[in-house]
């Protein structure tokens, strides 16, 4: 009895440790801006009159999260002139990035929807919201690995977690309470109610970079062997840039034909929500591919700073599948990348659909956001005893189940209509299993990351996470147009039955047996 004792007071003190109460706050920071792209832009466009498909379409912003591992090798590596000599490389990238991050938010603030050509303007606008946010994430991630040891990796999580969950409840339900105390609602919008809304969050950011200021820089665990001079950091930013404006390029250059192709395929097909999903994909695929065919030829250049690249992108790559087998690291991947489809997709439009069912911005932030904040966190906690007692790969199967079955709730909520009961159910059932499979996701990623190429791998793991579903999730409104609530949760819930196999595939291997 006293050793549990003991072992209760260390723990409770430890997350009182400098390192631990940072995460705190860095959580915080990145929690902000994810709400600020996805449920509090959709209500702010919907009550500003905006169609429900462009609104999801806004959620593609988010994309950045997804393809922040092209970029984080440069954030890895590339100093900033003069502040990384006053504060230090990570120090240095998070003031910037959280900075940028506040600027993003204060710029989409300027913009009514409403004015002509706006919405292309505001499109910019987010889509450097995310750019930011994304970076930010990179440097938080390396941050947590380097300022301390494994045995503070899990403290460090969970008040991260915490902290973040707390910045989302911020940009969501305070963002929702805020514009409507302003005085915009469904029935009466004004834009000047949502200017003050969003410069207030860009002020929020400021707690990040407070932070920033306050702390040490850690050490770095994994110092190159070789020195690189300003030039050849030069270099190798180019070709990054290179090969960002050759993707915007063709992304621009192909939008008349994609348009055509849409509107010949959703004729033939009687789905413009597939159309659309089939063509983009196809844009995408060919503007990647022009990409690295244009990035090999400049690898044919001096351009080209061999060693340098290797370091970056190869090696952390090479790590993954020499540790794993070709056939099991890409079972692994395609397991990253589907793992949360079902809530993600489902996400994008539930704050349009709970609006669409008759309930208020107070009631959304008071039940979604606020009560399904707790929620999560019980089953987050939930998740992680779980996985300490019967192992990650139980709780992972544990979770999928819960997801698709939970999502199946919305079904009834759809039928019912307003009906704040069913709604706490509904929010009930969906946060608890979210922050159970999110716990074990967690735990899951963190045993796939080689801790010498951790920045990078992550990044990796956690962009593909959710490329695949926030793609499709920016058809959401698209599918309920065609489909109707209904059948689009059915579809939403069915998503992540393939999941379910992918683990069992995962599970016979021996490293994942235990």
């Amino acid at each position: 009895m006293p050793p549990q004792s003991t072992s209760w007071q260390q723990s409770l003190k430890a997350f009182l440790h400098p390192r631990v109460v940072t995460m705190f706050f860095y959580g915080f920071s990145a929690g902000i801006p994810l709400l600020l792209i996805f449920s509090s832009l959709s209500l702010w466009l919907r009550e500003a009159g905006v169609d429900r498909s462009t609104v999801t379409y806004f959620s593609w912003a988010a994309l950045a999260y997804s393809f922040k591992f092209l970029w984080a090798p440069l954030i890895d590596r590339l100093p900033i002139p003069a502040l990384t000599r006053l504060l230090g490389r990570r120090r240095a990238w998070l003031l910037v990035s959280q900075l940028a991050v506040a600027l993003s938010i204060f710029t989409i603030s300027q913009v009514d929807p409403t004015q002509p050509g706006a919405l292309n303007l505001m499109a910019l606008t987010v889509v450097m919201l995310g750019f930011t946010a994304a970076t930010q994430d990179v440097v938080i991630d390396a941050y947590r690995i380097e300022s301390a040891g494994i045995e503070m990796q899990a403290l460090m999580s969970s008040s991260y977690i915490a902290g973040y969950r707390i910045g989302m409840l911020t940009s969501g339900a305070g963002s929702l309470v805020l514009a409507s105390q302003l005085g915009s609602t469904s029935e009466a919008y004004s834009y000047s109610a949502w200017q003050t809304t969003y410069a207030v969050m860009a002020l929020t950011m400021l707690v990040g970079a407070i932070t920033t200021l306050i702390i040490k820089e850690p050490e770095n665990p994994r110092p190159s062997s070789f020195e690189y001079s300003s030039r050849q950091y030069l270099r190798f930013l180019s070709i990054f840039v290179i090969g960002i404006a050759t993707f915007v390029g063709m992304y621009v250059a192909t939008g008349t034909q994609a348009d055509l192709y849409r509107t010949q395929l959703a004729e033939f097909s009687h789905n413009s929500a597939l159309a659309g999903l089939v063509v983009e994909t196809c844009r995408l695929a060919l503007a990647f591919a022009v990409v690295f065919i244009v990035v090999k030829l400049v690898a044919m250049t001096p351009l080209y700073e061999k060693q340098l690249v290797e370091e970056s992108y190869i090696d952390p790559v090479r790590d993954f599948f020499k540790r794993y087998g070709a056939r099991l690291a890409l079972v692994i991947l395609l397991f990253v990348g589907f793992y949360r489809i079902s809530d993600i997709v489902l996400g994008v439009i539930s704050n349009v659909f709970f609006e669409d069912m008759g309930f208020t911005k107070t009631e959304i932030a008071g039940v979604v956001k606020t009560f399904g904040l707790f929620m999560t966190i019980a089953g987050g906690f939930l998740g992680g005893l779980l996985a300490v007692r019967h192992g990650v790969i139980r709780v992972l199967y544990l979770g999928a189940i819960l997801t698709v079955a939970t999502n199946l709730l919305f079904l009834w909520l759809a039928h019912a209509g307003h009906d704040i009961r069913i709604l706490y159910v509904v929010i009930s059932a969906d946060n608890l299993s979210a922050g159970l499979a999110s716990a074990a996701f967690v735990a899951f990623l963190s045993q796939l990351t080689n801790v010498s190429f951790t920045a990078v791998q992550y990044a990796i793991f956690s962009s593909l996470m959710t490329l695949l579903p926030k793609t499709i999730g920016g058809y959401s409104g698209s599918m309920v147009d065609n489909l109707g609530y209904p059948g689009f949760f059915l579809l939403a819930s069915l998503m992540g039955v393939p999941v379910l196999g992918l683990i069992y595939l995962i599970q016979r291997k021996g490293a994942f047996r235990e």
